[in-house]
């Protein structure tokens, strides 16, 4: 749906912000929820990170909204830079835009996404959140970093590709509604919605140049042979 740098970066805010919610709100209630209630002696988790000072994060602790900022700013440089770019070009590998269904390509460059953002956020994470008053140990790092890979993974897969993406994409229209429609009024063809409608156009182009210069060398030898027979060039 993007179709300029402006509107990729508010579309990789828009899905940051809700993927990053979503994730600290399921680390924190549904995989350590348990284990922050029964080490604080509380009933609640937010009472449990309020009674042991905030989240326990790079040896220290630190409040929820810290948290979520820090997060943030790690993942969207991550999908600016690797993941939004990456996963286009993965997507491209296996499907054909211009003669693939929209829906299978969105939904390849979404499990690309999560193939790529997942178990780099999730390595991030494991320096976040590593046990520094224990000691620093590199197997330790990457055991955790595959256990964050393990619980993080299918939670990513759902959630982007039956719940964020969608709402995303119901946002970015609601936000860029008159270019959207101003965009329909002057044509698809010469005013794509997206990259992969642009790549779409440019298959179909080249499709149609193909089967352009065919006529032309069929033509050429209809006309080479009648010259040889003795007849009339065809028109």
């Amino acid at each position: 749906m993007p179709r300029n740098q402006f509107q990729r970066m508010v579309f990789a805010f828009i899905t940051v912000v809700i993927t990053v919610h979503a994730y600290v709100f399921y680390s924190l209630y549904v995989v350590n929820g348990g284990t922050l209630m029964a080490v604080n002696e509380t009933t609640s988790v937010i009472a449990a990170i309020n009674k042991q000072g905030g989240v326990y994060m790079l040896n220290t602790y630190i409040p929820i909204w810290g948290c979520i900022l820090i997060e943030f700013c790690l993942a969207y440089v991550l999908e600016n830079l690797v993941g939004s770019p990456a996963s286009f070009k993965l997507a491209c590998r296996v499907f054909n835009p211009a003669k693939n269904h929209p829906m299978l390509f969105e939904t390849a460059i979404i499990c690309a996404t999560v193939g790529i953002m997942c178990p780099a956020m999730s390595f991030i994470a494991a320096f976040l959140y590593y046990p520094y008053y224990a000691g620093f140990n590199i197997l330790t790092l990457l055991a955790n970093f595959l256990k964050l890979v393990c619980f993080n993974f299918p939670f990513a897969y759902f959630t982007q590709l039956f719940f964020i993406q969608p709402l995303v994409r119901v946002i970015f229209r609601a936000l860029f509604r008159k270019d959207i429609e101003a965009r329909g009024k002057e044509g698809e063809q010469f005013n794509p919605e997206n990259e992969q409608e642009a790549i779409a156009n440019i298959f179909q182009r080249m499709d149609e140049i193909k089967e352009e210069l065919a006529h032309e060398r069929r033509r050429r030898k209809a006309l080479e042979n009648a010259v040889q027979d003795g007849m009339q060039p065809m028109k």
